[in-house]
């Protein structure tokens, strides 16, 4: 059972969630410092060509399953025109109302 974007505990992962499902990068980059930083399947990554990549050019979306630490661990099957579905595991690290880091990989 998904835990609907709204329901999230964490404002800003909320955020997050809800500009990656509606295809937003501008709401999406809104929650990232400016200086943000992300790591897929443990490899730092180029934040800006990952999220084109991965996110926005290919309709990406996150049905998240589970929540944890305050809401800024979760599981969700993220969905891509790429890859299909997985099922990714998300850790985001919040300074203030922005993410500075988040890591994604396989769960």
């Amino acid at each position: 059972m998904s835990i609907s974007p709204a329901k999230l505990s964490d404002p800003t992962v909320r955020a997050f969630v809800a500009a990656v499902n509606a295809g937003d990068r501008d709401a999406f980059l809104a929650t990232l410092t400016p200086d943000a930083t992300m790591s897929d399947d443990g490899s730092d990554r180029d934040l800006a060509q990952w999220i084109d990549k991965e996110i926005f050019t290919v309709r990406g979306r996150m049905d998240v399953q589970t929540e944890s630490d305050g809401g800024r661990a979760l599981i969700a099957n993220f969905t891509n025109d790429t890859w299909g579905e997985m099922r990714t595991a998300w850790r985001f690290t919040v300074t203030g109302p922005k993410i500075i880091r988040f890591e994604t990989g396989q769960a």
